[in-house]
């Protein structure tokens, strides 16, 4: 008899819980858009758990797709919450990797003074990026939070139903997103126009579906549902006294045409619905740094809804019936048994052989493969990289999207450097870049850097790796240069004369890049030279010279920035023999290393920063084997390049404060101040050489970090001769 009423209510409890669930109203949840003003969004869930009130279809615009889009996946307030807490949003708007995850490649890109940004150029000019977020890094958060729903494609079979809304560019109506990748709908529902590029969906470049619907009541009322609760975070228009700058005009034009739909969307509301507007106030829409405020407006906007909520409440075991209904979120993670490129990334499927295949035989771990496609996405060749879980003959595998730069693959970069002294005396370079990429299957790429002013320079490169799993390569180059050298008098105080030497030289490189931080080369050169006297005695002969001979050098660079770096360390040694035997005048051997360690607390920075070389081997009052020195940050309150000779040392200790948040607004750029410690000199004789004979120097500086690069203000002195200079300057220093 036991058994027996024991099987019974086995049989009995389903029918009584669909019973249950026919019994009360249907539930939709409509989440509207609004940028970082949707964090709010996760407050209001929060109460609704807490309420056991069930959800049977959500809705979601933009941040609310986002939001909604977790949610309908099975993924626990609260793991949303700690994901939006924990995400660095102003890195995750940026593509670009930290400096420190770039391939080593990438990173010498910096070591001029080039404009950060590439233009693209093809046959029809130039070509810009669609957005100024392509969304790479905001896409892999999202894809490793929804993984364990990746494989569905249809969005009703979610463990709640799930519709997200974005705007066809093209046609401008709304695009009801129902099936496909969850991820690509929810980012293709928050691509604002102009910030995020287009997703490329089915034929269609899709937008953020708050231009259209921003408040998409009437498609959940279209999921067949009895009730709504609808949560609105749409900014608020400005009143008249307030709109006092173009952008906040142009804000508030965006704001009443999107207003517009969403009061034609809220007069579908009926009386049972409920509305809930998370006292926000002006809460910018793009401060993603107060996510913790939202969350918190949102749950006070929620419990001013108590009252009606509660309606839709359920007691404790029909809410665990409710939750026995839904679709599972399954937890559990295939291995992983191939991987591939998708169909439209084909011509890349070596290079993701190749790259990922460490991934097979092992469970699918989110943190792993984004770890891989970041660096992969360090190679700097593409606008995503993405990926899908598949499953093909009852084998689980990887397949990766990987989309080449709509504006590549040949990429120019601008440079401009700027010095006066506020004597009369300024000089400039100006500089072009022009990199074609993707030359070959193995990824060869072509670079070549023209510039001109005080130190013009041609250089070209092709640099050809020898493989795509190993970092070996071969490079040969042409490189041309005309800089100017120094000579003081025998006393070390008055200017002899100013030489201006030319160098034409070719060479051949063979290497290996060492992880992303470091590189070995070595490599053979060959070439002629000129050094003629520009100002000073013209009865100095002209120097006519042949070079030839071997070179080695080291790289190490793990530094987070080169114009303003706050931590990490950067170092370099490089070995270079003049032979007769291949072409050069005398034999000789010279050395040069350079050594910086940056350290931050806080706000404050210490930097401390060697250089030094020598040439010997040879007699050497040749001036085309000068180093020189002087310029800011190179003993600061001498002229540019005042000081030259075959051996050179200087050390450096810089202090610098952040004194600017920077990214709180366009034109708000990170900026410093500091004060700068230098003790160096050249010498024509290495046995001349000694630490008392060392200039002693001091600058004080303020400098921002601009999207031209690092502007300084600064003064020099110098202990010595008591001497000053000043200097507004633009361009690299470190």
């Amino acid at each position: 008899m036991f058994i027996a009423l024991v099987l019974g209510a086995a049989l009995i409890s389903p029918v009584l819980a669909a019973a249950a669930e026919q019994s009360r109203p249907r539930v939709g949840l409509v989440l509207s858009g609004g940028g970082a003003r949707g964090a709010a969004h996760v407050g209001v869930l929060k109460v609704i758990d807490e309420m056991r009130i069930p959800i049977d279809a959500i809705a979601g615009t933009s941040m609310g797709a986002v939001v909604g889009g977790l949610y309908a996946s099975g993924m626990p307030v609260a793991d949303i919450e700690k994901l939006l807490r924990s995400v660095n949003w102003e890195d995750a708007f940026k593509d670009r990797p930290p400096r420190e995850e770039l391939g080593f490649r990438r990173k010498q890109d910096d070591r001029e003074f080039l404009v950060r940004y590439a233009l693209g150029v093809t046959d029809k000019g130039f070509v810009l990026p669609r957005g100024l977020v392509q969304g790479q890094k905001l896409e892999q958060v999202l894809r490793g939070a929804s993984l364990p729903v990746a494989a569905i494609q249809s969005f009703d079979r979610l463990p709640i139903p799930f519709r997200a809304v974005a705007t066809d560019l093209e046609t401008g109506e709304p695009v009801i997103l129902d099936s496909g990748d969850l991820v690509t709908a929810m980012r293709a529902s928050m691509s604002a126009p102009g910030v995020f590029a287009p997703v490329e969906r089915d034929g269609k470049l899709l937008v953020d579906g708050g231009l259209t619907e921003n408040l998409p009541v009437e498609i959940a009322r279209a999921m067949k549902v009895d009730v709504l609760i609808v949560v609105d975070v749409s900014f608020p228009l400005y009143a008249a006294e307030d709109l006092t700058s173009p952008i906040e005009i142009t804000n508030q034009a965006f704001a009443i045409l999107i207003r517009g739909r969403t009061r034609e969307q809220r007069a579908l509301l009926g009386p049972n619905d409920i509305v809930i507007e998370p006292p926000l106030g002006r809460f910018p829409s793009a401060d993603f740094s107060r996510v913790t405020q939202a969350l918190g407006a949102g749950e006070t906007g929620a419990r001013d809804q108590t009252a009606s909520l509660q309606k839709l409440a359920l007691s404790p075991d029909e809410y665990l019936s409710y939750l026995a209904t839904r679709n599972p979120r399954d937890a559990s993670l295939p291995t992983v048994e191939f991987v591939r490129a998708d169909p439209r990334s084909m011509e890349y499927d070596p290079l993701v052989k190749a790259t990922m295949s460490n991934l097979v035989g092992k469970a699918i771990d989110a943190d792993r493969v984004r770890g891989q496609l970041s660096s992969l996405y360090a190679l700097d060749r593409f606008e995503s990289i993405d990926y899908n879980l598949i499953e093909e003959n009852g084998r689980a595998g990887l397949e990766f999207d990987l989309k080449r730069k709509s504006w590549g693959p040949n990429y120019m970069r601008f440079g401009l450097n700027l010095e006066d002294n506020f004597e009369g005396t300024s000089r400039y370079n100006a500089a072009v870049r022009f990199i074609a990429t993707e030359l070959n299957p193995l990824g060869a790429e072509w670079l070549t850097d023209i510039q001109i002013g005080d130190n013009p320079k041609l250089f070209t490169e092709l640099y050809q790796p020898l493989s795509l799993a190993s970092r070996y390569f071969i490079a040969p180059s042409i490189d041309f240069e005309e800089r100017s050298v120094f000579q003081l008098g025998g006393d070390r105080q008055d200017l002899l004369a100013e030489y201006r030497v030319r160098t034409l030289q070719g060479g051949l490189d063979v290497g290996r890049e060492i992880s992303n931080w470091g590189e070995v080369r070595f490599g053979m050169r060959r070439g002629t030279g000129r050094a003629r006297v520009l100002i000073g005695d013209p009865t100095l002969p002209v120097d006519e010279f042949d070079r030839g001979g071997y070179f080695a050098r080291f790289s190490y660079d793990r530094l987070d920035s080169i114009f303003f770096p706050r931590h990490g360390q950067q170092f370099e040694f490089q070995w270079r023999g003049e032979r007769e035997s291949i072409g050069s005048e005398e034999n000789l051997n010279a050395f040069e290393t350079s050594w910086l360690v940056a350290r931050s607390f806080d706000r404050h920075t210490l930097i401390f920063w060697l250089e030094g070389g020598t040439t010997a081997d040879a007699e050497l009052a040749r001036p085309e084997n000068f180093y020189s020195l002087g310029g800011f940050l190179n003993l600061s309150g001498l002229p540019p390049g005042y000081l030259a000779g075959p051996h050179y040392g200087i050390g450096r200790l810089i202090y610098q404060r952040r004194v600017g948040r920077g990214g709180a607004g366009v034109l708000d750029f990170p900026a410093y101040a500091g004060l700068s410690f230098e003790m160096g000199n050249t010498w024509l004789d290495s046995s001349d050489a000694s630490f008392g004979d060392l200039r002693k120097n001091f600058s004080v500086f303020f400098g921002i970090d601009s999207p031209l690069g690092p502007v300084y203000l600064a003064t020099g002195y110098d202990a010595e001769e008591s001497e000053k200079a000043f200097y507004l300057f633009l361009g690299r220093t470190f």
